[in-house]
């Protein structure tokens, strides 16, 4: 079992926070961790669906399921949840595991971006993997939301899927935008 940590970048403009919604549909692309060739590009799952399993499975129960060319089980993706991260990420610094792998030290359990993060890699979801690895997150718009300075609550239309988002927070009267959005995907 290998974990993966997406972590987001941004820049906030009159925004609170940014969170990733939990019910709504992520799209990724995967490849074989045995293989340069075999990737299947833009999958799309919903973290808060589990695939239907057949009785005598012993997989645990898993969002994303692909058998490779000449592999004889399916190797699965497992959207963790925060109780589940923690408890992962727990275990790997048991163990001693590679602290920062990604390059900055953000290989740390899941959160919401704030204010004070804009600009910086944040970890927002962690992904249990086995035999396959996730490499690239493409987003499709609405998995967002977003919370003005002001309190006010942004969940439709977030799209980043162009790197940009803007709106006007009325209520507040002030202007509220997520800019050079980026994403990268690392091991922790």
């Amino acid at each position: 079992m290998v974990l993966f940590v997406l972590c987001i970048k941004a820049e906030l403009d009159g925004v609170e926070s940014l969170s990733l919604l939990k019910n709504t549909n992520l799209c990724f692309s995967v490849r074989n961790p045995l293989s340069d060739y075999e990737t299947r590009e833009k999958i799309v799952f919903n973290p808060s669906e589990t695939l239907e399993q057949d009785e005598g499975d012993r997989e645990p129960p898993h969002h994303f399921a692909v058998r490779w060319e000449g592999a004889k089980k399916f190797s699965t993706l497992i959207v963790l949840n925060e109780e589940e991260a923690k408890s992962a990420f727990k275990k790997l610094k048991k163990k001693g595991g590679k602290k920062g792998s990604g390059g900055g030290g953000e290989a740390d359990v899941p959160r919401d971006m704030t204010s004070d993060d804009s600009g910086e890699y944040v970890p927002m979801l962690a992904m249990e993997c086995r035999g396959v690895e996730p490499y690239a997150f493409h987003p499709l718009g609405n998995e967002f939301k977003v919370i003005s300075e002001g309190g006010a609550c942004f969940e439709d239309d977030v799209d980043l899927s162009d790197g940009d988002w803007g709106d006007y927070d009325e209520e507040n009267d002030a202007a509220v935008g997520v800019n050079e959005f980026e994403s990268k995907i690392i091991t922790a």
